[in-house]
């Protein structure tokens, strides 16, 4: 994927407009460059990290055999905490250019090939990075972003239209607004709904994030919650296709050898109805013994998607078999045409990096969008204050908790602001028109947005 590795550089490269339609009637003042330390980080042990797990370890002891502890309401010390809110951290997109390049080829397997390339590009941050442990975002929190990328990647299979939605214009190696909107909709449970938006592609995604998580004793096992019932892409460019992609568990290791790592031993699916292709992807389980390998497995076939209830490999006929995935998830997957024995690179991770997000610049931020809100928090963090910053951080969660208490007793329940409902049964949040209205702003770079009349916190 030589176009993709291409703008690697673009996380330490300081960012300027892209070429736009659209006028920006905003702020006059220039958007940030925002992208979480722990993105790309050193992953050099060091005494302070040490100290750190140490801390966490005595925490966590105390929570074995709760079934989630993501829903039980403690608070770590500030010095555990990544200085970054979750809202920030927590998303989809580190490399936009192949979420983008989903709907451009004409073959139906080639756009679920397209798809897989996003799937293993969304969770950089966990290859390139270190786990972390952002805060935990409030009710009514928000966050609001774009991408700049260039619309270069190649496509995978078949021939390929890379044309703009908008105006029908070949777009190939243009530079291509991604836009991004996500607000904390529940507290208990913890949700957040999530909405991205690329409308010069026709092709937009959303979902609602939930995690569940139990300490075993030696990792922590996190698995998506009730509510999280995966990512739903829709292509607007060719007739409204859509494909849910489903999440597995991963464990959070090394607490005990004081060096954190993620590993991934389950299944998860991909599934087009419109086009009748699924996707079972098995990662595979590790060897207590020798070096993590990583390793993934897959098969691509036909069926009807409604009424196909197969979760192994090999319980999938051989004559409805498209194509076979194999490799290292964080390295390189390569796939192989049923009617071949060549097999043919998918995505190599190896020279990519998240790319940074564009920001409103902070005096257009609302007190309850995210970096304005914890503020005071990363600033003591990143100047090692920890007793202020867990202070501050305390005074945030009362507020939260009193705001909590006044509307249970003025029996009034909690509506979001830019999502119609808090959870759906579908897992397909809904943008409301004041929603709607963010996204449409994003893409003009239009970052004035009126304060929000009720906050959870």
């Amino acid at each position: 994927m030589d176009s993709a590795s291409s703008d690697s550089s673009m996380a330490r490269e300081r960012y300027s407009p892209a070429p736009s339609t659209a006028t920006s009637t905003g702020s006059t003042e220039a958007p940030t460059i925002s992208m979480p330390g722990a993105y790309i980080a050193d992953k050099e042990k060091t005494p302070d990290e040490n100290s750190k797990l140490r801390t966490l370890m005595g925490i966590l002891r105390k929570f074995i055999g709760v079934s989630d502890i993501a829903s039980v309401r403690f608070s770590l010390p500030a010095q555990l905490l990544e200085p970054t809110p979750n809202l920030e951290y927590w998303n989809y997109l580190d490399r936009p250019e192949t979420f983008i390049s989903i709907g451009d080829s004409e073959d139906e397997l080639g756009r679920m090939l397209a798809v897989l390339r996003f799937w293993f590009t969304k969770d950089l941050k966990y290859v390139k990075g270190k786990p972390c442990k952002p805060y935990n975002s409030t009710l009514g929190e928000f966050f609001r972003c774009n991408w700049e990328v260039e619309d270069s990647a190649p496509p995978i299979l078949g021939e390929a239209k890379k044309v703009t939605a908008t105006t029908s214009t070949d777009s190939t190696g243009r530079r291509v607004r991604v836009s991004y909107l996500t607000e904390q909709t529940s507290h208990h449970p913890p949700v957040s709904a999530f909405y991205v938006d690329c409308p010069a592609k026709g092709i937009t995604a959303r979902g609602f994030d939930q995690l569940s998580a139990k300490f075993t004793g030696t990792s922590i096992r996190v698995t998506p919650g009730a509510h999280n019932l995966g990512i739903f892409i829709t292509v607007h460019s060719r007739d409204n296709e859509q494909y849910q992609l489903t999440h597995p568990a991963a464990h959070l290791g090394g607490l005990i050898r004081g060096s954190l790592s993620v590993t991934v031993a389950d299944t998860c699916f991909i599934t087009c109805p419109k086009t009748k292709i699924k996707v079972i992807l098995h990662y595979q389980e590790e060897s207590w013994l020798g070096k993590t390998q990583n390793r993934i497995l897959g098969v691509i076939y036909t069926c009807d998607p409604q009424n196909d209830d197969r979760t192994r490999i090999k319980d999938v006929p051989e004559k409805d078999i498209l194509a076979r995935l194999e490799g290292c998830w964080t390295e390189q997957v390569y796939y192989t045409l049923i009617d071949s024995k060549e097999s043919k690179l998918l995505v190599d991770l190896n020279p990519l990096f998240p790319i940074p997000k564009i920001v409103p610049p902070p005096t257009s931020q609302l007190p309850n969008e995210s970096q304005r809100f914890w503020d005071a928090v990363t600033s003591a963090i990143l100047n090692k204050q920890y007793g202020q910053a867990t202070k501050l951080k305390q005074e945030l969660e009362e507020r939260q908790r009193v705001k909590a208490a006044e509307r249970a007793e003025r029996n009034e329940e909690w509506r979001p602001r830019f999502f119609e409902q808090a959870v759906t049964p579908d897992g397909k949040p809904e943008l409301t028109e004041e929603g709607k209205k963010v996204l449409r702003g994003l893409q003009k770079e239009d970052w004035q947005l009126a304060e929000s009349t009720v906050t959870g916190a």
